[in-house]
């Protein structure tokens, strides 16, 4: 584990899962550098996978550009495939994904979805899925960036309407709940509101709480 030994900051933290690929559309890039400008002006950190190719490395980049802090957490096995940004102030080697993941979570103070692949797909429903069986609250974004993530809401929603994710009947557990985004800019701002429960009276046309 290497650490630039800096303070430990009270900045709220968002965990970003996102592709190692940048995807066949330049739009998805394009979030992802937006999203880490609008984190790093806003003054909030980024923990994430450590990639520094893909969409991984596009929100991290840019975040450093802005002058924020990165936390980077990666399982030895994969520093060389995902090439890990050695720029970032904060790298965590790992023995495994499970205590990847696990890292991730406990230094994250809510969860953003970009687009990605299966293992995007995974963390996100991870979170979810612990969400559900009451094992936190924090807040799960998901950016819909250009219909990315439809087939997956419809899904979910037919969960849903099945009867599959309605409250499970034991103790601290709760409806599935995630919030949805469809344009970059309102990720950042959005995840604050949430964080500090001062959500806007009426919802955005662009963002939609799901359940």
């Amino acid at each position: 584990m290497t650490t630039d030994g800096s303070d430990q900051r009270s900045r709220p933290v968002l965990c970003v899962y996102c592709g190692a690929s940048g995807g066949a559309d330049p739009v998805f890039a394009e979030a992802a550098q937006r999203l880490g400008s609008d984190m790093a002006r806003a003054g909030v950190d980024l923990v994430y996978g450590a990639g520094g190719i893909g969409l991984m490395g596009d929100v991290a980049r840019a975040v450093l550009a802005g002058g924020g802090h990165v936390t980077g957490i990666i399982p030895d096995f994969l520093k060389a495939r995902e090439v890990h940004l050695k720029e970032i102030q904060e790298v965590i080697v790992t023995k495994d994904m499970h205590e990847r993941k696990m890292l991730m979570f406990e230094r994250a103070d809510a969860f953003v979805a970009l687009p990605g692949g299966i293992g995007t797909l995974e963390e996100l429903i991870e979170q979810l899925t612990w969400a559900q069986l009451g094992q936190h609250r924090k807040p799960i974004v998901i950016a819909n960036i250009a219909g990315f993530w439809d087939p997956l809401l419809t899904l979910l929603g037919h969960m849903h309407s099945a009867g599959f994710l309605n409250k499970p009947f034991m103790p601290g557990a709760a409806d599935a709940r995630y919030h949805v985004v469809a344009n970059i800019q309102e990720v950042v701002p959005r995840t604050l509101a949430l964080l500090t429960k001062h959500a806007p009276a009426d919802e955005d046309s662009n963002i939609t709480r799901r359940f």
